[in-house]
């Protein structure tokens, strides 16, 4: 059985939207659309309706690409509405052996002592360490022998206003959230391998107006953090340093971004304010706008790192994402800026499908977002639908519009016959009355009685023909 999951990256920038089709084989994507954000600055929703129309367009693009619909959504929420703690939670094991039951009691004992503030809620709550009788660092607990099962979580939390209105913005696109991910933690999912989450790694994602940085350890993600920057920020430096339109700024970003470039050789752009009238500029005026930029945001995100606490636990070192990547000399001036640690540029893991769009950083957190709707999240979680996930679990298809309200009809069909006296004959004209009719009543109720009872061990109720045939078959 095959799930078709689109997965969507509400970016600053640019929104993202991925088909893909999950089975026994993995993923493949079959779709994906893209559509410049309105209504979205640094992560946070400021127009609802002109978000809502983004989304629709990207997902509209998506669709005639693929050329099927979809089955299950994922959406991506930024991390800057979100505040991350700490918990812990412990609980008997009666049976003495640790089964699925038991690390969700835990879970949800963690979940429960939490100290949340009032105006946010739980987006994700990840184990990263479990304790068995107090023995430490088990990886697994799932069918462990024991009396006592201790869990440490790591909880992301969200602003309760902010998560309803991204629900707002996609529902009036005319689309219903099954999940909502962290753009990190899918991000992560995309990029990390598995050594490097053993390890100890720093993922960040380098987007059009934010960076998400998230720190991931053993079994888990431990740490997430976000910052309000991004390339949007180099083409606006560019535009004031060089005194020209942010069109030709963007221009210049995409065709000479280089960090360092120490060419003379000059280049005509327009003037801010008088378009018709140029001025010459030299390249290497314009890689030393773009270095200061790209440097100051990452002394800053290597700060995040060192204030963090979590620096002694990155072993696999910085693992790079996101449009901004693009820039030549970017992983050069990282890995001097983050004490000589090893960093990569990392494009979204190998997938089926269209695969030169797939293979571009930018869109890391949407393929994310298409692979953890099929399952590869971490080991156990609780999701943003307070569900605990696992690996393994067996997930129902989800139930598409069209076959929902096929259903409620044909409830609304079996109500109205059984509240109406039925007569077999009223078609052909026949009258059945005196002790004939009352016989007959008192047949039919009974075979309703017997259709009522069985109603809810059927998967499939028979059409309005059917039941009249099987009723009339009953009466000879």
């Amino acid at each position: 059985m095959s799930t078709r999951i689109l997965g969507i990256d509400v970016g600053s920038f640019q929104i993202c939207a991925v088909i893909a089709q999950h089975d026994e084989n993995g993923i493949r994507v079959i779709g994906i659309g893209t559509e410049k954000t309105q209504g979205i600055k640094k992560g946070v929703i400021t127009n609802i309706e002109l978000a809502s129309k983004s989304i629709k367009n990207a997902l509209q693009e998506a669709q005639r690409v693929a050329g099927t619909q979809y089955e299950k959504v994922i959406v991506s929420l930024s991390g800057a509405y979100t505040k991350s703690v700490d918990s812990s939670g412990v609980v008997n094991v009666p049976n003495h052996e640790i089964g699925i039951r038991e690390i969700e009691r835990a879970m949800q004992m963690a979940d429960h002592t939490a100290n949340i503030p009032s105006e946010y809620e739980k987006l994700h709550v990840l184990p990263y360490n479990f304790k068995v009788d107090g023995q430490e660092h088990i990886e697994d607990p799932i069918g462990m022998n024991g009396t006592r099962l201790e869990v440490q979580t790591h909880i992301v939390t969200v602003q309760k206003s902010a998560l309803s209105n991204l629900r707002k913005a996609i529902s009036s696109a005319g689309i219903q959230i099954d999940n909502i991910v962290l753009s990190g933690y899918a991000s992560a999912i995309a990029t990390l391998t598995e050594d490097e989450k053993e390890l100890g790694v720093v993922l960040i994602d380098m987007g059009g107006a934010t960076c998400n940085m998230v720190i991931h350890s053993g079994n888990s993600i431990r740490y997430n953090e976000f910052l309000g920057v991004g390339s949007a920020n180099i083409t606006n430096d560019l535009s004031m340093a060089l005194h020209t339109p942010l069109p030709k700024a963007e221009e210049i970003k995409i065709n000479y971004g280089a960090l360092i470039n120490k060419s003379v050789d000059l280049i005509e752009l327009p003037i801010l304010g008088d378009e018709s009238k140029t001025h010459e500029v030299s390249l290497d005026i314009i890689s030393n706008v773009i270095y200061a930029r790209a440097e100051e945001t990452l002394m800053i995100l290597a700060k995040i790192l060192e204030d963090s606490g979590y620096k002694d636990l990155i072993g696999a070192g910085v693992v790079i994402t996101g449009g901004m990547t693009k820039l030549e000399g970017l992983r050069d001036l990282a890995s001097a800026i983050f004490d000589k640690m090893p960093v990569r540029i990392a494009k979204p893991k190998e997938t089926e499908g269209l695969y030169e769009i797939l293979r571009e950083p930018a869109n890391s957190c949407a393929i994310g977002l298409c692979m953890y709707g099929a399952g590869e999240f971490t080991s156990y979680e609780i999701d943003s639908e307070k569900r605990m996930r696992y690996h393994g679990e067996i997930i129902s298809k989800p139930k598409n519009s069209f076959n929902k309200i096929f259903e409620e009809e044909n409830v609304k069909e079996d109500i109205n016959l059984r509240n109406k006296t039925f007569n077999p004959f009223e078609d052909e004209g026949v009258e059945i009355i005196g002790n004939e009719q009352k016989d007959l009543e008192q047949r039919v109720v009974k075979n309703e009685l017997a259709n009522i009872a069985d109603i809810s061990k059927q998967d499939k109720q028979p059409n309005i023909f059917t039941k009249f045939w099987q009723r009339l078959t009953q009466l000879f």
